[in-house]
């Protein structure tokens, strides 16, 4: 029987042939950390190795400011200046203090991430850099620290699911509104520890941006990684970032013909219309024309499942055919997931006919995925939002959130209420 991706990424970390169930030992191709959380690393590491001791390869170690930058705090500013001198004491150049933004988003621009990467991050949703081929996951701040001494980590070889994609999408609809289905069909236990791989003719044809919003989500059906191999567009763009090592690891990686899948799935998108996960959980999901009219009191539009610049631009198409404002009673903010997003939005106008319709636009950060960050809802506010949770009080105790594209999220920004942004488009 043959290999899957994920089978093929283990054995060329573990250094042996693995079968699904085995336990094995993998090294790791970078171990990074965020500023929530990456203090704690640099602390528990020097505690078990001493203040001198010195960590496996600075050049595989990087730190992300994405959650609370800049600082908001003097506790932050403290745990982002621990994080600080650790890098230099070590050597560590990979250091994305907070004028960069969201971290996997970052070091995927940087070139730090190509396919058969295994990736540590102490974010939940590290494995949508699963996106490009890597096999990233969010571990605990202790997994990142023990991987510090000798560069490896310990997994249990997953089963892998194939979900397979068909079908051009319709006006007014896109992949996050396929990943919202997809949500709503397997549940939050869905993907129990799988991995999972998106392929078809939707997929082959799809951005780097739609290949992040689908596998941004994986973490909320239970799921171990997405696997997305780049081809195309997002090929050539990878190898211009991280070099031409990452063709023959495509040809290396990508699943056998004769590979064995737990489950397949299909999905055809010709037919899909906008989708919603509604308060309290993502997976509580609902057609937007069932929650259409719901009044909202603050709009966000960003995050590492849809801050890219072509979530940004439509939002932003959907708000021009609309008038160019946005309801006076409805806050809305826009968050770019980083620095070079933010400047081709800035560079295309985008910016300036954000700010005169009404809107805020932020620095490039995780922003309002909790109630971390600046704009967090009060108790009884009703919230849309394209990240990729929705809790009750992930954004602000007795708040409610829905999940929208970014579409479906500008249009309800326009008329203070969910509208299906289907009815606004020609």
């Amino acid at each position: 029987m043959g290999k899957t991706c994920i089978m093929k990424i283990m054995e060329r970390a573990a250094g042996r042939s693995v079968q699904v169930g085995d336990r094995v030992w993998c090294k790791v191709d970078l171990a990074s950390a965020r500023d929530f959380g990456g203090a704690n690393c640099v602390l528990q590491f020097e505690q078990e190795m001493g203040r001198d001791a010195k960590v496996w390869d600075p050049d595989k170690v990087a730190f992300t400011f994405d959650l609370q930058a800049p600082s908001h705090s003097e506790k932050v500013s403290n745990n982002q200046k621990i994080i600080r001198e650790f890098a230099k004491r070590q050597g560590i150049s990979y250091l994305f203090d907070i004028n960069h933004g969201i971290g996997q988003h970052v070091m995927l621009e940087a070139g730090l991430v190509k396919p058969g990467n295994v990736i540590l991050g102490t974010d939940s949703h590290m494995n949508l850099l699963g996106a490009v081929g890597a096999f990233a996951t969010g571990v605990g701040n202790s997994d990142v620290a023990a991987a510090y001494i000798k560069g490896i980590s310990w997994f249990r070889v997953p089963e892998t699911m194939k979900i397979i994609v068909k079908g051009s999408f319709p006006k007014g609809v896109c992949m996050r509104d396929l990943l919202t289905k997809i949500v709503g069909d397997l549940g939050a236990g869905g993907m129990d520890y799988l991995a999972v791989e998106f392929v078809g003719e939707t997929i082959e044809n799809a951005s780097l941006a739609e290949r992040i919003t689908l596998c941004s989500m994986i973490t909320e059906m239970s799921g171990k990684v997405p696997l997305i191999m780049p081809n195309g567009a997002v090929l050539d763009w990878l190898v211009e970032r991280a070099g031409e090592e990452v063709l023959e690891r495509v040809k290396m990686l990508s699943a056998d013909e004769n590979a064995e899948y737990c489950k397949v799935l299909e999905y055809d998108v010709s037919t899909l219309e906008p989708m919603a996960s509604c308060p309290d959980a993502p997976d509580n999901v609902k057609p937007v024309r069932e929650v259409a009219g719901v009044h909202v009191d603050q709009v966000h539009i960003g995050s590492c499942s849809n801050g890219r610049y072509e979530d940004i631009k439509a939002a932003h198409d959907v708000l021009m055919a609309m008038g160019g404002k946005v309801n006076p009673d409805t806050r809305v903010i826009i968050t770019p997931s980083t620095t070079e997003v933010q400047m081709q939005c800035i560079h295309e106008g985008l910016v300036f006919d954000f700010l005169k319709a009404g809107i805020v636009f932020t620095n490039p950060t995780c922003a309002l995925c909790t109630a971390e960050h600046y704009g967090a809802l009060p108790s009884g506010d009703v919230g849309v939002a394209t990240n990729n949770r929705n809790f009750i009080g992930k954004v602000g105790k007795g708040s409610h959130t829905y999940l929208l594209s970014p579409m479906s999220a500008m249009a309800t920004a326009v008329n203070g209420q969910i509208t299906d942004p289907r009815d606004y488009l020609n």
